[in-house]
């Protein structure tokens, strides 16, 4: 496709180690693991990152900042991850923000990866 001015438009390239996995680790893994079809070949779903932060519970502002870092970090926004349950000792009531994670999946894991 074209845009207005004749210029080729840019578009989302596959990252180079997910083609590099497709081209030569799968086939290769397939071979060594004798698997008859492609798809019995292990493949990376999902990464998930975690930050559970104690530190949340007497003072909730420092969750904005750790949230903020792994925002850099993964290049996506952290969801807050509430407490299930209440725990006397540590100071916890259920439903307080006690940590944040990240679900990364598809190119983006591969992406993550290689930064």
């Amino acid at each position: 496709m074209t845009r207005a001015n004749s210029e080729p438009m840019k578009t989302q390239s596959n990252p180079r180690l997910l083609i590099e996995y497709s081209e030569k680790l799968a086939p290769e893994l397939k071979k060594k693991l004798g698997y008859k079809n492609i798809n019995d070949v292990p493949k990376l779903i999902k990464i998930v990152v975690n930050v559970g932060f104690g530190e949340a519970t007497s003072n909730p502002k420092l969750l904005n900042a750790v949230i903020d870092d792994l925002g850099v970090i993964t290049g996506q926004r952290p969801v807050k991850r509430r407490a299930r349950k209440s725990v006397s000792n540590f100071k916890l009531r259920a439903g307080m923000a006690i940590g944040c994670k990240v679900t990364i999946r598809g190119k983006g894991c591969m992406k993550y990866l290689i930064d």
